[in-house]
């Protein structure tokens, strides 16, 4: 999304009053973004997993085990996501939950290789899942972040999932870019989106969800504003949902936040 910005602050010094909205401002790889870990995150007890693609990519990730836990939460973080950055910050908000956790990094993203499309990146998530279903049948929640919301919520609606945690989400692709277009640029750029990313839309996805489903927002979030996270959530027709607002948070802090844990593990671990 900051590519986005810029995008529209260049068009608009130029005075160009029409930008086209193409998958490689939204989708940032190491390899566009520049941005890349300089750590390497290696909890104890973890298990290394690599899940090798048709076309040569391999995605690599991480399962950690909760002893005696009764789900697996198959996490999907947001844009420059990466699991060496990031993955310590996760694990730690999901560890009062008793519950396993697995997380790789997208492809072309940290140690996961090949390149990433809105395409691909969907099929690798079910390729995921499917995985870690074999190992625990019946028992693996998907868990998403802002881009991984759009991930989460797509394998949700092709697989009987156990549960479905929407974090940071938004109603759909144009939504989220015309959100990163500050408020005095607007009059002056129409944006028009390629027909990949004009196809995301979670609102209509999330109709054909039936998994017991947490929607989690930060209150201050201005990037998915809680008010089209509220969209996504009236779209649900899960006979089991909820919405939590966490108060003061941004965009991606809403997990970490104290007043989640007490609403996300006793959802987690009541699925009924």
């Amino acid at each position: 999304m900051r590519t986005t910005l810029l995008f529209a602050a260049l068009a608009l010094l130029a005075g160009c009053k029409t930008i086209t909205v193409e998958e490689r401002h939204v989708i940032r790889p190491d390899a566009h973004s520049g941005k890349a870990p300089t750590q390497s995150w290696q909890p104890a007890g973890v298990t290394e997993l690599a899940l090798p693609r048709p076309d040569g990519a391999l995605l690599k990730g991480i399962l950690l085990e909760t002893p005696g836990a009764q789900l697996t939460v198959l996490y999907f973080g947001g844009n420059l996501f990466h699991l060496d950055e990031g993955g310590a910050r996760i694990a730690a908000a999901f560890a009062p939950c008793g519950v396993n956790l697995a997380m790789l990094d997208y492809r072309g993203y940290g140690r996961s290789s090949g390149t990433p499309t809105t395409a691909n990146l969907m099929d690798d998530a079910l390729a995921a899942y499917d995985e870690l279903n074999q190992r625990y049948p019946g028992a693996v929640a998907v868990h998403g972040l802002s881009l991984g919301s759009f991930v989460a919520a797509q394998v949700a609606r092709r697989r009987d999932v156990a549960a479905l945690v929407l974090e940071g989400t938004t109603t759909n692709a144009r939504d989220m870019v015309n959100g990163s277009i500050p408020w005095y640029a607007k009059p002056f750029i129409r944006v028009t989106l390629v027909p990949s990313l004009q196809a995301i839309d979670n609102t209509d996805v999330v109709t054909q969800v039936r998994a017991p489903t947490l929607m989690l927002t930060g209150e201050q979030d201005k990037t998915t504003p809680p008010a089209l996270a509220m969209k996504v959530f009236e779209a649900l027709p899960a006979a089991r949902k909820q919405f939590l607002l966490a108060p003061g948070a941004g965009h991606d802090n809403a997990l970490s936040h104290p007043a989640t844990a007490p609403v996300l593990c006793p959802f987690l671990n009541s699925r009924g």
